[in-house]
This record gives C-alpha cells, sequence and structure tokens, in this order.
C-alpha cells in the first residue's frame, strides 16, 4: 500500500484538500440537521461539532483501513435522516438531556460500526448488487424529499418537526408566524449560488463560496444569533464517556435501544457506501474490495461514534471531486480528514456566525441532486413492475420508514423478478462470464479473416437484470482496444428489466467514446420494446445499427469494411 501511496503524493494533497474544502460545510449543514429536532438554543453548536467530528475520523479510519483507493467518508443525506431520528426519539425518552441525546448517538455509531466489520467478516458485500435498481431510485429519491422537507423550516428560520406528516400539516401555520424574511433570502441566494457558480468556475466549490460569501453578508442584515450555528468548542474530539454523566445509567436498556438503529444504519451506510465505490471504480478504472471497505467503515464509524461524531458513509459528490482533483489512493482520504482537524481546532471563531438558512440552502440543493428524476421521467416507459416498486418504495421511505421501504421493495421485486423468469422458463440460462471464452456460433462461419480482425463478438445468454449486471460490466469491460466494431448478440436475451437497460446504455456510450462501433443482432421481442421505448434505439445505437440476423450483419460488414 505504501509503495502505492508514494507514486501520487502530490495529486493526492491537492484532492484531499479540495475534498476537504467541499466536505466542510456538508460535515457542518449534516450536524445540524442531525440535531434539528431538539429545541434547545445549543442544539446548532453540538450538532455542527458532531458532524465535523463524524467527517473527521471517520474520513481517516475509512481511508487508513478501507478497499476503495480513492474514496471520501463522512455525514451523507441518508445517514443524516436515520441520525435525526434517533436523536429526536433520544431527547424526548431522555427527558431533553443532551447527555440522553449523546450517549444513544456513540453508541448506535459504536454498534454500527461493528455490525459493519461483521459484514465485511462474513462478505456481504458482494450482494449489493442484487439490489434492483427501482428500489434504490426510489429509496434515493425518497430521501432527496426528506432532507429538502426538513430543510424548509431552517430555510425560514423555524426549528423542523420530526415526522415528514408534521413538516407538511403544520408549514402554512409556521410560515404565518415568519417575522423576518432575512433567513429567506439568505437561503434562496445560497441555492443560487450553489447552482449557477459552476458555470463561472468549477475549481472552486460552489457551496464553500456560498459559505463564506452569504455569511459575509448576513453580517450586515442584522441577522438574530439564534438564527446562526453558534458558538462551536474547539479543540481535540474527546470519548463520549468524558463528556456525559455515567451514573445511575441502565446499560442493557441502552444498548437495547441502540442495536436496531446501529442496524439501521450499519445496513444503509453499507449500500450508500459501496455504490460510492462503484462510482469511484468507473472513474478510476480501478477495483475496490468490497468487503475491506465494509471494514474500513465500521472502523471509521465505531471511532467516530466513540467520540460523538455522526455515523456516515462512502459520499459520492465528495468522492467524485477528490478524484478529478487528483486523489488517487487512500492518502488522499486521509489528507482530507486532517484537514477537516485543522478546521475543528479553531471551528468556535471560524463559523460560530454562519446563519443556518445557508446550511439549509446548501443542504437543499444535495437533496435535489439526490433524487433520480431520470428514473422518475422513465416512469412510464420502464415495464409496470419496476414501475410499481420505484413509487412504492419512494412513498414507504417518506411516509414511513427507510428500512422498511428498502425491505418491502426488495420482498416486492424478488416475486416480481420471480414471475417473469417463470413466464420465460424454456430450460436454465447460463450467466454471463467474462472468463471462460466461448466458441464461435455456427452462423458466424461467413466472416471474412481480415473483417475477424477487426471486430468483437459478445454472445449474451439469459435475462439481462439486476441481478446479472455485475456479470455483464464484467464482459463489456473486456473489450479489447484494438477492436474497430463490436457485435452484441442479442438472441439468447429474452428479457430485460430497468437496470439492464440502464447498464446497457453506460456500457455501449463506454465503448462509443473509445471510438468503436456498436451492431446489435436478433433483439428479441420484450428488450426491443424497452430498448425502443426508453430510446437507447435509435439514440444510442442507430435503427441501421441493428440487424434482424447475423448474416445481415455480415452482409453489411463487407459492404463497410
Amino acid at each position: 500500500m505504501y509503495s502505492r501511496l508514494a507514486k501520487n503524493i502530490q495529486g493526492d494533497i491537492f484532492g484531499g484538500i479540495t475534498a476537504g474544502i467541499v466536505a466542510l460545510p456538508l460535515a457542518l449543514a449534516f450536524g445540524i440537521q442531525a440535531f434539528g429536532g431538539i429545541d434547545s438554543p445549543a442544539s446548532s453548536s453540538i450538532g455542527a461539532l458532531a458532524g465535523l467530528v463524524g467527517a473527521t475520523l471517520l474520513g481517516f479510519f475509512a481511508s487508513l483501513f478501507g478497499g476503495t483507493h480513492s474514496q471520501i467518508s463522512g455525514p451523507t443525506g441518508p445517514m443524516t435522516v436515520i441520525t435525526a431520528s434517533l436523536v429526536s426519539g433520544a431527547w424526548v425518552s431522555g427527558g431533553g438531556s443532551f447527555d440522553a441525546v449523546l450517549i444513544a448517538m456513540s453508541l448506535a455509531g459504536l454498534f454500527c460500526g461493528l455490525f459493519q466489520i461483521l459484514f465485511g467478516i462474513i462478505r456481504i458485500g458482494k450482494y449489493v448488487r442484487y439490489i434492483p435498481y427501482p428500489v434504490l431510485s426510489g429509496f434515493m429519491s425518497g430521501i432527496g424529499v426528506i432532507i429538502i422537507l426538513q430543510q424548509i423550516y431552517p430555510l425560514i428560520g423555524m426549528k423542523s418537526p420530526v415526522l415528514v406528516v408534521d413538516m407538511v400539516a403544520q408549514f402554512p401555520a409556521m410560515l404565518a408566524e415568519m417575522t423576518t424574511v432575512i433567513p429567506l433570502l439568505l437561503g434562496i441566494a445560497t441555492i443560487l449560488v450553489v447552482r449557477l457558480f459552476p458555470f463561472i468556475t468549477k475549481k472552486v466549490p460552489a457551496t464553500l463560496v456560498a459559505l463564506i460569501v452569504l455569511t459575509f453578508v448576513s453580517l450586515f442584515t442584522g441577522i438574530d444569533k439564534s438564527m446562526t450555528i453558534g458558538e462551536i468548542p474547539s479543540g481535540l474530539p474527546m470519548p463520549f464517556f468524558t463528556k456525559v454523566s455515567l451514573a445511575g445509567l441502565d446499560w442493557w436498556a441502552l444498548t437495547e435501544a441502540a442495536i436496531i438503529p446501529g442496524l439501521t444504519l450499519a445496513g444503509l451506510g453499507s449500500i450508500d457506501t459501496l455504490l460510492t465505490s462503484v462510482v469511484a471504480d468507473n472513474i478510476t478504472k480501478t477495483h475496490h474490495n468490497s468487503n475491506k471497505e465494509l471494514i474500513g467503515q465500521g472502523i471509521g464509524n465505531a471511532v467516530s461514534g466513540m467520540f460523538c461524531g455522526i455515523a456516515g458513509a462512502g459520499a459520492t459528490m465528495r468522492t467524485v471531486v477528490n478524484v478529478k482533483s487528483g486523489g488517487r489512493t487512500q492518502l488522499s482520504g486521509m489528507i482530507h480528514s486532517l484537514f477537516l482537524l485543522a478546521i475543528l481546532l479553531g471551528a468556535g471563531t471560524l463559523v460560530k456566525y454562519v446563519p443556518l438558512s445557508v446550511l439549509a440552502g446548501i443542504l437543499i440543493t444535495v437533496g435535489w441532486g439526490i433524487i433520480d428524476f431520470r428514473g422518475f421521467r422513465d416512469i412510464r416507459k420502464i415495464p409496470k413492475a419496476d414501475a410499481f416498486v420505484l413509487v412504492v418504495v419512494f412513498f414507504t421511505t417518506v411516509f414511513v420508514d427507510l428500512l422498511t421501504a428498502v425491505g418491502i421493495g426488495m420482498v416486492i421485486a424478488c416475486v416480481l423478478f420471480m414471475k417473469r423468469m417463470s413466464d420465460l422458463a424454456e430450460g436454465s440460462y447460463v450467466t454471463m462470464n467474462a472468463t471462460e471464452p466461448e466458441s464461435p456460433w455456427a452462423d458466424e462461419a461467413g466472416l471474412p479473416d481480415d473483417i475477424k480482425r477487426k471486430i468483437f463478438i459478445e454472445r449474451f445468454h439469459g435475462p439481462i437484470f439486476f441481478g446479472s449486471i455485475n456479470g455483464f460490466n464484467k464482459v463489456m469491460a473486456a473489450v479489447p482496444d484494438d477492436a474497430e466494431i463490436v457485435i452484441l448478440r442479442m438472441k439468447r436475451v429474452k428479457f430485460m428489466d430497468q437496470s439492464g437497460v440502464y447498464a446497457m446504455e453506460s456500457a455501449i456510450k463506454e465503448l462509443q467514446q473509445r471510438g468503436k462501433i456498436v451492431l446489435m443482432t436478433i433483439i428479441q421481442p420484450q428488450p426491443r420494446y424497452l430498448l425502443e421505448k426508453m430510446q437507447l434505439i435509435p439514440h444510442v445505437v442507430p435503427e441501421q445499427n441493428t440487424f434482424n440476423s447475423f448474416e445481415e450483419c455480415t452482409t453489411f460488414l463487407k459492404a463497410n469494411l
């Protein structure tokens, strides 16, 4: 590992610092969101500190022990939504005691870490890829909506209710009670800066620009101090048992109460992290070790929990920023954490004037970015079963519970898949395998030798669906660089789902970016209907590049090569 670290030290330093700059406002915002359900003037400063501690410790240890070279970890939207529910519940059950909140949050973070370590040890990471796209789409979109709804109240200078139903029901009354428009104007300005500043330059993070500029502007508006973060204690993070009174605590009851939230955080954090790992792999052309990554995340969350930091996961946006800025190894993630630690040591004086509405504006843009608009845009085009799963998971996520939403979505998806497969049953199918070369099919004998040298033929067997996406990506990645034309033989693909179409679209576009021409032969009725409905044909693969037989394809090749 250490030899790899030394090869790109300059890029890692720059990438880590850049990611740290992006992470700073998000860590503050997510921390305050996690403590947003507490009715106390101190909630903002304690929440901001918890967010910074979580980003610092999780980011460092997840990078040190994880299995993804360039991943940046810290508080994320999905994890913060769970933590916010935990914190508000502990505040109520503990009679308005911050001690109860910190103990509950720390134990849940510790259990989250221990469960993730266990997930890595029993090698559960490989199963994440079997989650269907509609489940992920509905789930992430639901989380995006929750984040936006939670931030509408801080945007107007008010405390947000805990439940989504209450957020919606109480909003007209809270709007009538609004006494100043300054927070709202600052929040709207924040959203505009975050959205529009990248058109000027992408070298400087828009969130940081919004944070600094609008905090400076707020100093001249006379905004009430209760609507700012307030003083944050500075210094090195300390374990939770040094901050709270431990006398008379029922540790057994506390442990029982923390196990389920810890398990929920572990499951959600593992999914969030490994999806980000896949994104990092796609950009860097590397391969992460999913089980090692889970162990690293577990160690990071356990340490973060012990020091009163909120639990987190691999953060997609921060990871992409890190990679684009030169980060290639685990060192970049550790540099990101050291940068945040430097901020943490002097945080009280640096961020106490930041308006809560500015952070709300930042989080609204985060929530907006999480929503899968593409999935909803295509909802009339995708199979009805996929659309049904997406909608059910979305509404369950928003109005019921995150873990319940994933569970219901997986059950429905599995039942529908089994029904689809029984309808298609014409014998068993061979799973796509990139490691075992296949003999040419009989109708390929007519290809002249001079043409054979320029083409690569990929023969698929069986459905292309969420469970076979990993194998599909492997075979598509195996296309050699010297091939000029790639022929996708679709005769034995009698079914595709939404996950399969999106995966195929991404793979074909990647081949085209490499300068290759993609042809498709004998597309079966259901896949063709879906490919045309989703406009992969003709917008990605022109109609003239699809053929009803391999002989037609051969004739085309002879005429054009």
